[in-house]
């Protein structure tokens, strides 16, 4: 029987990207694959995720021992698991956020590793110098350590290419989907808890992510407000924020907004997928993702989408979802003033964006894993 290893610490403790896709792929793989056995090992589990993968005899969460291995967890997430995959008999091992512990080939464990994007290379100027060095150093030992690569994007894959000088054919794109609690339309009685509890008005725009430079949210704010569209829809922000949030907050203080701009704090999965079924558009303005899954959350709620030109964001969004430039407020507000006021081209991109998520359903992606996995093990 093949014995699989995930690096879970992620799954069991990230409630944003590296998290959703690490219990996406997990997750996937039980479900669809569940003849196989399963190692998740993680150097601690945080009890908002203690229950995310679907109860199997076949997979079991791996710990550090007590003693050295736990009071030194990080260093054996790096440093100790080749042994200790080696002591479960893992056949395969997948690195699931951009690296891979070191003394997998000597140890004679196979291994594949997902990169999801190269944002510190393209843009060195948005991170710190040792944050950069570091990210820099763990993604080039993962690519030339393992023995496949899948990027979650085209574009990821590109960049690999570019900027690492990989060969193509070591690399895999295989997509992934959001969180099945996006793919149901909720009840009117739970939608209309949900906006009382936040307050949420009866139209707005809402963009999902951490509030951020590379977000690019204040273009957002100049769009909205240039085009005269704060009567049409006010704007809702939901994410994590950083000091650039405080860019966003003075424009709209300067400008008089208040009563039309509202920042949300973390939302829990059981309740964003009301946020997005209630909003009247879905607006992310990003200069560079690996993927961007707020829009595929975006497209299964049945919320058109406009995001940027460039970077991912096509392959995420699909045929007729709307781009702008994102340095170019003018064109993001145009996009914006026509997905709010043409009822035909608004029900034209939530029919669309509906066929177009399909391909990122876990069914399809756990196949292409699967026969990935089996390929890396014949080798």
């Amino acid at each position: 029987m093949i014995r699989i290893g995930y690096d879970a610490k992620r799954a069991f403790n990230n409630t944003s990207g590296l998290g959703n896709y690490s219990r996406f792929v997990i997750s996937s793989q039980l479900e669809h694959n569940p003849e196989q056995e399963y190692r998740l090992f993680t150097p601690k589990v945080n009890t908002l995720f203690k229950d995310f993968y679907p109860a199997t005899p076949t997979a079991q969460v791996v710990l550090p021992q007590p003693g050295l291995q736990k009071r030194l967890a990080s260093l054996w997430r790096v440093f100790g698991m080749a042994s200790t995959l080696r002591s479960h008999q893992i056949n395969l091992y997948h690195g699931l956020s951009n690296e891979l512990p070191y003394g997998l080939t000597r140890a004679g464990v196979k291994s594949v590793v997902t990169i999801h994007d190269l944002i510190f290379l393209r843009f060195p100027e948005l991170y710190k110098p040792l944050d950069r060095l570091i990210y820099t150093q763990k993604v080039k030992y993962a690519c030339q350590q393992s023995d496949h690569i899948v990027s979650i994007s085209e574009q990821t894959r590109q960049d690999l290419i570019t900027y690492l000088k990989i060969d193509g054919s070591r690399i895999s794109v295989v997509y992934q989907d959001c969180d099945p609690v996006f793919h149901q339309p909720l009840s009117p009685e739970h939608l209309q808890q949900v906006k009382t509890k936040f307050n949420l008005p009866h139209s707005y725009i809402v963009c999902v992510g951490t509030l951020e430079k590379r977000k690019n949210q204040l273009q957002l704010l100049k769009a909205w407000h240039q085009q005269g569209l704060a009567d049409a829809a006010h704007v809702v922000f939901v994410g994590r924020k950083t000091p650039y949030a405080a860019e966003l907050e003075n424009f709209v203080q300067q400008h008089g907004l208040q009563a039309k701009v509202h920042f949300l704090p973390y939302i829990s999965f059981q309740e964003l997928p009301a946020i997005f079924q209630l909003a009247r558009l879905f607006v992310y303005p990003s200069i560079f993702e690996g993927f961007g899954i707020p829009i595929v959350e975006a497209l299964n709620s049945g919320v058109p989408v406009i995001t940027s030109t460039g970077s991912c964001f096509q392959e995420a969004g699909g045929p007729k979802s709307l781009y702008a430039n994102p340095a170019d407020a003018t064109a993001l507000g145009n996009q914006m003033a026509k997905a709010l006021t043409d009822e035909a081209l608004r029900q034209e991109m939530i029919r669309a964006g509906h066929v177009h998520v399909q391909q990122f359903r876990a069914a399809h992606t756990a196949a292409q894993l699967q026969q990935l996995y089996e390929r890396v093990l014949q080798k």
